[in-house]
Protein backbone atom coordinates (compact mmCIF):
# COMPACT_ATOMS: atom_id res chain seq x y z
CA UNK A 1 0.00 0.00 0.00
CA UNK A 2 1.60 3.25 -1.18
CA UNK A 3 1.67 5.73 1.74
CA UNK A 4 1.38 8.67 -0.69
CA UNK A 5 -1.89 7.26 -1.99
CA UNK A 6 -3.07 6.57 1.55
CA UNK A 7 -2.32 10.14 2.62
CA UNK A 8 -4.29 11.45 -0.36
CA UNK A 9 -7.22 9.20 0.55
CA UNK A 10 -7.25 10.40 4.16
CA UNK A 11 -7.22 14.03 3.02
CA UNK A 12 -10.10 13.52 0.57
CA UNK A 13 -12.12 11.72 3.24
CA UNK A 14 -11.42 14.48 5.78
CA UNK A 15 -12.58 17.29 3.50
CA UNK A 16 -15.23 15.22 1.65
CA UNK A 17 -13.93 16.95 -1.46
CA UNK A 18 -11.45 16.06 -4.21
CA UNK A 19 -10.86 19.73 -5.06
CA UNK A 20 -10.21 20.77 -1.45
CA UNK A 21 -7.83 17.85 -0.97
CA UNK A 22 -5.98 18.87 -4.13
CA UNK A 23 -5.53 22.43 -2.83
CA UNK A 24 -4.34 21.17 0.56
CA UNK A 25 -1.86 18.68 -0.87
CA UNK A 26 -0.65 20.86 -3.73
CA UNK A 27 -1.80 18.44 -6.43
CA UNK A 28 -4.12 18.87 -9.38
CA UNK A 29 -7.61 17.52 -8.93
CA UNK A 30 -6.89 15.02 -11.70
CA UNK A 31 -3.85 13.72 -9.77
CA UNK A 32 -5.95 13.28 -6.64
CA UNK A 33 -8.53 11.29 -8.60
CA UNK A 34 -5.76 9.13 -10.04
CA UNK A 35 -4.37 8.50 -6.54
CA UNK A 36 -7.75 7.35 -5.25
CA UNK A 37 -8.34 5.15 -8.30
CA UNK A 38 -4.88 3.58 -7.91
CA UNK A 39 -5.46 2.84 -4.21
CA UNK A 40 -8.88 1.33 -4.92
CA UNK A 41 -7.35 -0.79 -7.69
CA UNK A 42 -4.56 -1.95 -5.36
CA UNK A 43 -7.02 -2.99 -2.64
CA UNK A 44 -9.68 -4.27 -5.03
CA UNK A 45 -12.42 -2.34 -3.23
CA UNK A 46 -14.26 0.95 -3.70
CA UNK A 47 -13.23 3.32 -0.89
CA UNK A 48 -15.14 6.50 -1.67
CA UNK A 49 -18.55 7.36 -3.03
CA UNK A 50 -18.36 10.19 -5.51
CA UNK A 51 -21.66 12.04 -5.11
CA UNK A 52 -21.49 12.77 -2.27
CA UNK A 53 -17.81 12.11 -1.46
CA UNK A 54 -18.16 9.80 1.54
CA UNK A 55 -16.22 6.67 2.55
CA UNK A 56 -17.72 3.29 1.77
CA UNK A 57 -17.84 0.72 4.60
CA UNK A 58 -14.44 -0.55 3.41
CA UNK A 59 -13.18 3.03 3.29
CA UNK A 60 -14.33 3.64 6.86
CA UNK A 61 -12.39 0.59 8.01
CA UNK A 62 -9.29 1.79 6.17
CA UNK A 63 -9.54 5.15 7.94
CA UNK A 64 -9.35 3.30 11.27
CA UNK A 65 -5.91 2.00 10.25
CA UNK A 66 -4.66 4.98 8.26
CA UNK A 67 -3.98 7.44 11.08
CA UNK A 68 -1.68 5.14 13.02
CA UNK A 69 0.04 3.89 9.84
CA UNK A 70 0.85 7.39 8.59
CA UNK A 71 1.90 8.52 12.05
CA UNK A 72 4.32 5.59 12.31
CA UNK A 73 5.83 6.47 8.93
CA UNK A 74 6.24 10.13 9.94
CA UNK A 75 7.79 9.04 13.23
CA UNK A 76 10.26 6.74 11.46
CA UNK A 77 11.31 9.51 9.07
CA UNK A 78 11.80 11.95 11.96
CA UNK A 79 13.72 9.38 14.00
CA UNK A 80 16.18 8.68 11.20
CA UNK A 81 16.58 12.38 10.42
CA UNK A 82 17.90 12.90 13.95
CA UNK A 83 21.00 10.88 13.12
CA UNK A 84 22.00 13.43 10.49
CA UNK A 85 21.01 16.49 12.51
CA UNK A 86 23.65 18.67 14.13
CA UNK A 87 23.26 19.35 17.88
CA UNK A 88 21.12 22.39 18.61
CA UNK A 89 20.91 24.70 21.59
CA UNK A 90 17.21 25.43 21.10
CA UNK A 91 14.54 23.21 22.58
CA UNK A 92 10.86 22.70 21.78
CA UNK A 93 8.86 21.19 24.63
CA UNK A 94 5.29 20.01 24.06
CA UNK A 95 3.29 19.71 27.27
CA UNK A 96 -0.18 18.82 28.41
CA UNK A 97 -1.69 21.61 30.56
CA UNK A 98 -1.72 19.70 33.86
CA UNK A 99 1.87 18.54 33.29
CA UNK A 100 3.15 22.12 33.67
CA UNK A 101 3.80 22.31 37.38
CA UNK A 102 6.03 24.96 39.09
CA UNK A 103 8.99 22.58 39.48
CA UNK A 104 8.82 21.74 35.79
CA UNK A 105 8.76 25.37 34.73
CA UNK A 106 11.67 26.18 37.04
CA UNK A 107 13.75 23.42 35.41
CA UNK A 108 13.48 24.88 31.90
CA UNK A 109 16.68 26.34 30.42
CA UNK A 110 17.02 30.11 30.71
CA UNK A 111 16.92 30.71 26.96
CA UNK A 112 16.25 29.01 23.62
CA UNK A 113 13.03 27.28 24.68
CA UNK A 114 9.72 27.08 22.83
CA UNK A 115 6.94 25.81 25.09
CA UNK A 116 3.90 24.45 23.27
CA UNK A 117 0.75 23.46 25.16
CA UNK A 118 -1.13 20.60 23.51
CA UNK A 119 -3.94 18.22 24.44
CA UNK A 120 -2.31 15.29 26.25
CA UNK A 121 -3.21 12.80 23.50
CA UNK A 122 -1.24 14.86 20.94
CA UNK A 123 2.01 15.12 22.91
CA UNK A 124 3.46 11.65 22.12
CA UNK A 125 2.84 12.16 18.40
CA UNK A 126 4.52 15.58 18.50
CA UNK A 127 7.68 14.04 19.99
CA UNK A 128 7.60 11.02 17.68
CA UNK A 129 7.30 13.10 14.50
CA UNK A 130 9.88 15.72 15.50
CA UNK A 131 7.40 18.54 16.02
CA UNK A 132 8.76 18.69 19.59
CA UNK A 133 12.10 17.64 21.07
CA UNK A 134 10.60 16.54 24.39
CA UNK A 135 7.11 16.01 25.72
CA UNK A 136 5.40 16.20 29.08
CA UNK A 137 2.31 14.05 29.48
CA UNK A 138 0.15 13.40 32.49
CA UNK A 139 -2.73 11.21 33.53
CA UNK A 140 -4.42 9.14 36.19
CA UNK A 141 -2.58 6.05 37.39
CA UNK A 142 -2.31 3.81 40.40
CA UNK A 143 0.55 5.02 42.62
CA UNK A 144 3.94 4.17 41.05
CA UNK A 145 2.32 2.72 37.90
CA UNK A 146 3.45 4.09 34.52
CA UNK A 147 1.03 5.90 32.23
CA UNK A 148 -0.56 4.02 29.37
CA UNK A 149 0.72 5.82 26.28
CA UNK A 150 -0.28 5.31 22.64
CA UNK A 151 2.12 3.16 20.66
CA UNK A 152 3.19 5.82 18.14
CA UNK A 153 6.96 5.20 18.16
CA UNK A 154 9.77 3.91 20.40
CA UNK A 155 9.68 6.59 23.09
CA UNK A 156 11.35 6.64 26.50
CA UNK A 157 9.18 7.82 29.40
CA UNK A 158 10.74 9.18 32.61
CA UNK A 159 8.65 9.86 35.70
CA UNK A 160 9.01 13.48 36.78
CA UNK A 161 6.14 13.96 39.25
CA UNK A 162 3.41 12.13 41.10
CA UNK A 163 0.96 13.64 43.57
CA UNK A 164 -2.45 12.94 45.15
CA UNK A 165 -5.74 14.07 43.64
CA UNK A 166 -8.57 16.16 45.03
CA UNK A 167 -12.16 16.80 44.06
CA UNK A 168 -12.79 20.53 43.54
CA UNK A 169 -16.10 21.70 45.03
CA UNK A 170 -17.71 25.11 45.52
CA UNK A 171 -17.16 26.35 49.07
CA UNK A 172 -20.88 25.97 49.88
CA UNK A 173 -21.22 22.45 48.45
CA UNK A 174 -22.82 19.92 50.87
CA UNK A 175 -19.75 17.65 50.59
CA UNK A 176 -17.18 20.40 51.09
CA UNK A 177 -16.67 19.49 54.75
CA UNK A 178 -15.72 15.86 54.11
CA UNK A 179 -12.23 14.66 55.00
CA UNK A 180 -12.14 12.58 51.82
CA UNK A 181 -14.36 11.48 48.96
CA UNK A 182 -14.72 8.32 46.93
CA UNK A 183 -15.57 8.40 43.23
CA UNK A 184 -18.38 6.00 44.09
CA UNK A 185 -19.93 8.82 46.17
CA UNK A 186 -19.94 11.11 43.14
CA UNK A 187 -21.28 8.93 40.33
CA UNK A 188 -24.56 10.85 40.23
CA UNK A 189 -22.99 14.30 40.60
CA UNK A 190 -22.74 16.83 37.79
CA UNK A 191 -19.20 17.15 36.41
CA UNK A 192 -17.13 19.39 34.21
CA UNK A 193 -15.94 17.46 31.17
CA UNK A 194 -12.58 19.02 30.27
CA UNK A 195 -10.52 16.44 28.34
CA UNK A 196 -7.70 18.88 27.54
CA UNK A 197 -7.47 21.00 30.70
CA UNK A 198 -8.40 18.25 33.15
CA UNK A 199 -9.44 14.63 32.79
CA UNK A 200 -12.09 13.31 30.38
CA UNK A 201 -15.11 11.89 32.15
CA UNK A 202 -14.72 8.65 30.20
CA UNK A 203 -11.51 8.12 32.17
CA UNK A 204 -13.32 8.61 35.48
CA UNK A 205 -15.99 6.13 34.42
CA UNK A 206 -13.25 3.65 33.50
CA UNK A 207 -11.38 3.88 36.81
CA UNK A 208 -14.66 3.78 38.75
CA UNK A 209 -15.41 0.47 37.09
CA UNK A 210 -19.15 0.94 36.79
CA UNK A 211 -21.33 0.01 33.80
CA UNK A 212 -20.16 1.50 30.49
CA UNK A 213 -21.42 5.05 30.06
CA UNK A 214 -22.91 5.12 33.55
CA UNK A 215 -22.73 8.14 35.82
CA UNK A 216 -20.50 11.22 35.91
CA UNK A 217 -22.99 13.37 33.99
CA UNK A 218 -21.62 16.32 32.07
CA UNK A 219 -22.84 19.64 33.44
CA UNK A 220 -20.58 21.72 31.18
CA UNK A 221 -18.11 20.75 28.48
CA UNK A 222 -14.94 22.86 28.44
CA UNK A 223 -12.89 22.72 25.24
CA UNK A 224 -10.01 24.94 26.42
CA UNK A 225 -6.64 24.11 27.94
CA UNK A 226 -6.52 26.75 30.72
CA UNK A 227 -6.52 24.97 34.08
CA UNK A 228 -7.30 28.23 35.90
CA UNK A 229 -10.54 28.56 33.95
CA UNK A 230 -11.40 24.96 34.78
CA UNK A 231 -10.88 25.65 38.48
CA UNK A 232 -12.94 28.84 38.32
CA UNK A 233 -15.80 26.97 36.65
CA UNK A 234 -15.79 24.42 39.48
CA UNK A 235 -15.67 27.16 42.13
CA UNK A 236 -18.65 28.87 40.48
CA UNK A 237 -20.72 25.70 40.76
CA UNK A 238 -20.80 24.65 37.12
CA UNK A 239 -19.72 21.11 37.97
CA UNK A 240 -17.15 19.09 39.89
CA UNK A 241 -13.65 18.39 38.63
CA UNK A 242 -10.68 16.29 39.70
CA UNK A 243 -7.25 17.94 39.84
CA UNK A 244 -3.82 17.44 41.40
CA UNK A 245 -4.07 18.49 45.04
CA UNK A 246 -1.46 21.25 44.71
CA UNK A 247 -3.50 22.93 42.00
CA UNK A 248 -6.90 22.19 43.51
CA UNK A 249 -6.01 23.70 46.89
CA UNK A 250 -5.02 27.02 45.30
CA UNK A 251 -8.38 27.74 43.60
CA UNK A 252 -10.12 30.77 45.07
CA UNK A 253 -13.68 30.17 46.24
CA UNK A 254 -13.36 26.39 46.08
CA UNK A 255 -12.63 23.55 48.48
CA UNK A 256 -10.29 20.70 47.58
CA UNK A 257 -11.36 17.41 49.17
CA UNK A 258 -8.79 14.58 48.83
CA UNK A 259 -9.78 11.61 46.70
CA UNK A 260 -9.88 8.64 49.09
CA UNK A 261 -10.81 5.86 46.67
CA UNK A 262 -9.91 4.41 44.29
CA UNK A 263 -6.18 4.77 44.94
CA UNK A 264 -5.10 7.06 42.12
CA UNK A 265 -2.36 9.60 41.62
CA UNK A 266 -1.69 12.33 39.10
CA UNK A 267 1.43 11.19 37.27
CA UNK A 268 3.61 13.25 34.92
CA UNK A 269 6.17 11.73 32.56
CA UNK A 270 8.81 13.24 30.29
CA UNK A 271 8.98 11.71 26.81
CA UNK A 272 12.02 11.61 24.56
CA UNK A 273 13.28 9.48 21.70
CA UNK A 274 16.52 8.35 23.27
CA UNK A 275 18.52 9.81 20.37
CA UNK A 276 17.92 13.48 21.00
CA UNK A 277 20.35 15.89 19.30
CA UNK A 278 19.23 18.87 21.35
CA UNK A 279 22.00 19.86 23.76
CA UNK A 280 19.67 21.30 26.42
CA UNK A 281 17.34 18.28 26.32
CA UNK A 282 19.70 16.00 28.21
CA UNK A 283 20.11 18.61 30.93
CA UNK A 284 16.35 19.02 31.25
CA UNK A 285 15.89 15.27 31.57
CA UNK A 286 18.53 15.23 34.31
CA UNK A 287 16.86 18.07 36.22
CA UNK A 288 13.40 16.57 36.10
CA UNK A 289 14.23 12.93 36.78
CA UNK A 290 12.95 11.76 40.19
Amino acid sequence: MDPHLLRTYVTVARFASFSEAARTLGYTQSAVSQHIAALENDLGLPLLGRRPVVPTPAGERLLEHAGSLLLRLDAARADLARFAAAPRETLTLAAAPLALRPRTLAALPAFGVTLRTLPRDEVPAAVATGAADLGLVDGLAAPSDPLRLPDVAPLTAVRVAEEPLAVVLPADHPLAGRAGLRLADLVDARWLDAPDAGFPLDRLRAVHGGPAGHGFRTALFYEGTDTRTLGALAAAGHGLTLLPVSLASAIAGAVAVPLAAPRLAHRTELLHTGAEPVVSAAELVRRLRV
